[in-house]
């Protein structure tokens, strides 16, 4: 008998399309939903994801391997649209008979949903739009994360409350929808499983997880956070539509305004065209990034966090953060 039987009544359809005894996802964040994170948060019942960012195909294969070494229980893939490998990737994942993957950082390209979906593969999206889930469904995908824009990392511009508002009356009865964006506590999860959620998806709340490979100075920044310190970056120029980022609020916010100021110059002088000038910035995130989680430098680099931020205040084992969560969530729906 389940220990939490109402928060399982309402998560059994995103559990089953998981295979997860929670339907809980663990938001792909770069360098830190790596092998150690995605193998404790799948072993604790949840999903695990593995950030494939900026990787080759050859070390994503070493990725997927060394996670299947650490856990037996189900994970998935997160590979960004505009990577110019996304095929290579796909076909690593096909060759790893990897059972989800999510397309995530912009519309899927053509023929890409297809090609996962051609070994077996179940297809995770984003939509900011309701017009675009709809699309995306009737294109192939089998579930969605809609995310608020108090996400760390790439976030769109509406709120998780507002999108789940709008999103999970018209969908949420056809489809699985996953809700994501500043969810720390519990109480959140049942609220949005009560709205029609199939799960939820927590970055930040894992991010200093004891299992997380991200340098002490970096969980040290998390665990000195409060709400207001997860700022979105700022767009330079209307020419160059920079995804915005959530991150703490450091110098590193101010390079990445210079970074575009000194992109827009190329753009303008035909050095370089869209394409290669966004690559350009997703390649400055990916190495801000690095430089935080791994290098520990969280005056320069980028600390992506959420605005549920404020909620991590220590380090702690995935399986202990796990059972708060589910925990606090079936307290809430017995409440109610």
């Amino acid at each position: 008998m389940t220990a939490y039987p109402k928060t399982h009544a309402l998560m059994a359809r995103g559990a089953a399309f998981l295979g997860t005894e929670h339907a809980v996802l663990c938001g792909a964040m770069s360098w830190v939903s790596e092998r150690h994170l995605v193998a404790a948060i799948s072993n604790a019942g949840g999903f695990g994801v593995i950030a494939c960012g900026a990787m080759t195909p050859e070390l994503l294969d070493t990725e997927i391997a060394a996670t299947k070494a650490l856990t037996g229980k189900p994970f998935g893939v997160n590979l960004i649209t505009m990577h110019p490998g996304l095929f290579d990737l796909i076909e690593v994942c096909s060759r790893h008979r990897v059972g989800h993957v999510v397309l995530a950082g912009g519309i899927p390209p053509k023929g890409s949903v297809e090609a996962i979906k051609a070994f077996g593969a179940k297809v995770i999206v984003f939509a900011p739009t309701l017009a675009l889930a709809k699309k995306l469904f009737r294109q192939g995908a089998d579930a969605l994360v809609i995310e608020g824009s108090e996400a760390g990392g790439h976030i769109g511009p509406v709120s998780t409350s507002v999108l789940a508002q709008e999103f999970l009356p018209e969908l949420a009865a056809d489809h699985v929808v996953f809700v994501a964006g500043g969810i720390g506590r519990g109480m959140g999860i049942a609220a949005y499983l009560e709205m029609g959620a199939s799960g939820v998806q927590l970055g930040t709340r894992f991010a200093c997880a004891s299992e997380s490979i991200a340098h002490p100075a970096f969980k040290a920044a998390f665990f000195r956070a409060n709400a207001r310190d997860a700022i979105t970056s700022v767009q330079v120029d209307p020419r160059l539509p920079v995804i915005p980022v959530r991150a703490l609020r450091n110098k590193g916010s101010e390079e990445f305004t210079a970074k575009q100021i000194e992109v827009a110059k190329l753009l303008d002088e035909g050095a370089v065209d869209m394409g290669a000038a966004q690559l350009q910035i997703e390649h400055f995130w990916a190495g801000a990034l690095r430089r935080a989680v791994i290098d520990g430098d969280v005056e320069r680099g980028s600390v992506m966090a959420g605005q549920s931020v404020g909620m991590v205040s220590k380090e702690e084992p995935v399986q202990a953060i796990m059972d708060e969560l589910m925990t606090e969530c079936e307290a809430a729906l017995t409440r109610a």
